[in-house]
């Protein structure tokens, strides 16, 4: 009797970089498939079948493994259920060279052998894996040619000052692969310019543009991240960037030059030095929110002596000369003093749990998607980097938080305002780290 012919299970895999013309009824997968399944049939002496899975990748680059029928087919070949690969050409399974080096560790690792149906070679023998290296380092050639090719055409598009594509900004739609004003939109951008010109803050822009209901082209409200990639988008004064490179650019420019070169002259200081030289100009960051235990607010006052200025929170009955002989209040405290102690034990509640799960029940009310651990992380976000905010913002900051602060001849109580952090957590859960840093 002759001798049984060995089953050898066949996979197809195809694959296009693109996902130009799959929607078509016969495709170039279909065109690859076809032409693999029918080496398989002419090979049905030897024992070749098809597996049933198909292993389709449309619209995948052949320079990555990251494809997700590619990913099957291996964890495939690791679980024993193939035998053999069949492809169109090799570079359908991979155009890099080192990465087809581990495809081919795989295979010989779990005994699976590999076909192209029109580059004839066979992967067992030392000659064919010559064949096959030689042929992978053409592929990878090409496909690095046509990325030099595609690089450079982009760049001598910018340098002619076209829009190549990608997210359209704020203040724009797209007419014709062309950069058209959207007149709705505008004002809202050169708003951005206006406002950070004027306060020189990130933060209290974002406060301004979000009580004048601003919101980005999305429709959601805009935050520190969409202020900052506003305010260095070349784009908004018609010119075009590419590589470090401006161009003029073919579209119309939003925002004046002066207004541009305003905004970005406040830019180019440093974040910490901007606030330095702003610190004389202090406000009183508990105006408001400091009383006696008579229930009466403490007013801010200062004075100078030897040029230095000492600043004070002063008890309304001590301005009205009627505290005398009066021990139960406190007729005046340093307010460097005191605002430095409620800095520090808000900065200390900050990191209590009960205060992150108090924040966090509140903040779930208009984000149910908020988990307790982000807003833990953004709590602690902002107490390495107060020091490094303007006055201004740590004041308003500090009305978010503080609810009010009693004084008296024991100490201080301090009481926050729970759905004051909760809004805090979700103005920071929107800024990254690095842009609160630039908090100016």
């Amino acid at each position: 009797m002759p001798a049984t012919t060995k089953k050898l299970r066949c996979a197809v895999y195809t694959r296009k970089s693109t996902d130009e013309g799959l929607d078509k009824e016969f495709n170039t997968l279909d065109a690859q498939r076809e032409a693999c399944e029918a080496y398989v049939a002419s090979q049905r002496a030897e024992g070749w079948t098809l597996v049933r899975d198909r292993y389709d990748d449309g619209g995948f680059s052949g320079g990555t493994l990251e494809r997700p029928a590619l990913r099957r087919l291996l964890a495939d070949i690791e679980q024993g259920l193939v035998d053999v690969i069949v492809v169109y050409k090799i570079d359908r399974l991979s155009r890099s060279l080192m990465d087809f080096a581990k495809l081919v560790e795989t295979m010989e690792a779990h005994g699976v052998t590999f076909v192209s149906v029109t580059q004839s070679f066979n992967t067992t023998t030392s000659m064919g894996r010559l064949t096959l290296n030689i042929l992978l380092s053409f592929a990878q050639f090409e496909r690095e040619v046509i990325g030099e090719r595609i690089r450079d055409k982009f760049a001598a598009s910018r340098a002619r000052g076209m829009w190549m594509g990608g997210k359209v900004p704020l203040g724009y739609d797209v007419v014709a692969r062309k950069l058209v004003v959207n007149e709705d939109e505008a004002p809202r951008v050169r708003r951005v310019f206006e406002v950070f010109a004027e306060t020189g803050s990130g933060i209290e822009t974002v406060a301004r543009l979000r009580a004048e209901g601003a919101t980005s082209k999305a429709g959601r409200p805009l935050d520190k991240g969409n202020v900052y990639k506003l305010l260095n988008n070349r784009t908004y004064v018609g010119e075009a960037a590419h590589k470090g490179q401006i161009y003029p650019g073919e579209h119309q420019g939003i925002v004046p030059r002066e207004l541009w070169d305003r905004a970005h002259a406040i830019l180019q200081v440093s974040p910490r030095s901007r606030a330095a030289q702003n610190r004389q100009h202090a406000p009183a960051l508990l105006k408001g929110l400091i009383f006696g235990v008579d229930g009466r607010a403490l007013s801010p006052t200062h004075a100078r002596k030897n040029g230095r200025l000492y600043r004070y929170y002063v008890a309304q009955r001590v301005l009205k000369s009627d505290a005398c002989g009066d021990d139960s209040i406190v007729r005046r405290v340093s307010a460097a003093q005191i605002e430095g102690a409620v800095i520090s034990q808000v900065r200390a509640l900050l990191r209590q749990p009960e205060i992150v799960v108090g924040t966090w029940l509140a903040a779930r009310r208009e984000a149910p998607e908020l988990t307790e651990r982000e807003v833990r992380e953004a709590l602690h976000r902002l107490d390495p980097l107060w020091e490094d905010l303007f006055p201004a913002e740590q004041a308003r900051i500090m009305r978010a938080l503080v609810e009010r602060v009693v004084v008296g001849p024991g100490g201080a109580d301090i009481r926050l305002r729970v759905e004051g952090l909760a809004g805090l957590v979700r103005d920071l859960g929107a800024i990254a780290p690095e842009a609160l840093r630039a908090a100016a």
